[in-house]
């Protein structure tokens, strides 16, 4: 069966190159479905979702934006309606892919439709601004941006080779059978946190997870990392947590480099999914700095180390320590159950532990202290003579969330 593509692109100016794309899909076995997200300009080739039918589907007419046909009034409401459009087909099982064409307004409004996708659909992103930073339109999902190298403006050689690799690129993506998203068991997936202070911690919780039979995604937790994890969460991806590593919520609260985002640490608690949590390299920021190795002023009396030349990681004050307790224990009012917060008395990642260049025992005491007094009745608290990355106090974790998870 050929597989359902999704051309997003303004078919008033890039109306040549999507209907090559459309050829292109069609040799390779796929049928083209092409989505005019333009508003002004008449369309250079016959789309099988018109403008006026996107408007339609974002409770508008086209007539009613044309009214104001700013890039500002209409790109919002043209991805509204995309978005209802698509998801409207997967819902019925009329879509395996999709492929945007794009300059720098073109690659905002087809990757905002590709982000309210969900993950696993196949999201090629074909932009003249993929050579530059891509976070902005990438964000927490599965795009792939290809840099056009040259302008989406008209065919020739260089772009007919390019484009021809997009489709094959999506088309690809679609067929692959390891694309599904399976499962090796009926047992939910983990979704784990983890940073470079963690890693040893990490893959021995990894490897008793799979003693057990449990599948783990591991997040990197720097901003995006948690925050993927707990879209996944939404999606119903993940069934479980090892939150391990908070320091997004340090970066959050202090304006450091990993910020996670106001919703972190609240996700699991408002679905009710098993958690187990460890405030994990939360006792330090991660802040950029240039020229390298250089301490910024308003850190100079803090203990500090470099992650890398231009990454100056400076741990907490104790009464910042605090802070951070107050704040994890207010995102943390959701969880009403079936959660257990480990604290690592010992140090919460190889900077803190006993010889690491960020210890501070009195720090350490005063934010364990505010975070007993600080965290919901619901969550059960277990206390450790140990450092966050101690085999057996990882492995105790562990079991304490598959016992949460199996009971």
């Amino acid at each position: 069966m050929s597989k359902q593509i999704a051309i997003l692109a303004t078919l008033d100016t890039k109306g040549q190159e999507a209907e090559f794309l459309s050829e292109q899909l069609a040799l390779l076995g796929s049928d083209a479905v092409l989505v005019d997200i333009g508003v002004t300009g008449e369309a250079a080739t016959t789309a099988d979702v018109t403008r006026e039918q996107v408007a339609v589907a974002a409770g508008t007419t086209l007539d009613a934006i044309l009214r104001n046909p700013t890039r500002e009034a209409a790109a919002p409401l043209m991805a509204k309606g995309a978005i209802a459009v698509l998801s409207s087909r997967l819902e019925r099982g009329e879509l395996d892919g999709v492929l945007g064409l794009g300059g720098l307004q073109g690659t905002a409004l087809c990757t905002e439709v590709m982000r309210a996708l969900p993950y696993g659909l196949p999201k090629v992103m074909v932009s003249t601004v993929a050579s530059g930073n891509t976070a902005p339109y990438v964000d927490i999902k599965d795009i792939t941006m290809m840099f056009s190298v040259g302008d989406i403006l008209g065919l020739n050689p260089f772009s007919r080779m390019l484009l021809a690799r997009a489709a094959g690129a999506v088309h690809g993506m679609a067929i692959t059978d390891a694309g599904s998203f399976t499962r090796r068991s009926d047992k939910p997936l983990i979704g784990m946190t983890n940073l470079g202070v963690l890693t040893k911690g990490a893959l021995e919780a990894i490897q008793a997870f799979d003693e057990a039979g449990y599948e783990v995604i591991t997040f990197h937790a720097v901003g995006s990392g948690g925050r993927a994890m707990e879209q996944m969460m939404k999606e119903g991806l993940i069934g479980a947590v090892f939150d391990y590593a908070l320091g997004e919520i340090s970066d959050q609260y202090f304006e450091g480099l990993r910020a996670g985002g106001p919703e972190r640490l609240t996700v699991a608690g408002k679905l009710g999914l098993p958690q187990v949590i460890c405030p994990g390299g939360a006792e330090h920021l991660g802040v950029l700095v240039d020229p390298p190795h250089t301490v910024p002023d308003r850190y100079r009396g803090h203990r500090h180390v470099f992650h890398n030349p231009v990454v100056f990681v400076p741990r907490l004050l104790p009464e910042q320590m605090v802070e951070l307790a107050e704040e994890i224990a207010a995102r943390l009012q959701h969880t009403t159950g079936k959660a257990v917060f480990m604290m690592p008395l010992g140090g919460t990642g190889s900077y803190a532990k006993e010889g690491g260049p960020l210890r501070d025992p009195e720090g350490d005491r005063q934010f364990f202290q505010a975070l007993r007094d600080k965290l919901p009745k619901s969550i059960e608290i277990v206390e450790r003579d140990t450092h966050a990355e101690d085999p057996a106090f990882v492995r105790e974790a562990v079991a304490r969330l598959l016992a949460m998870i199996e009971n």
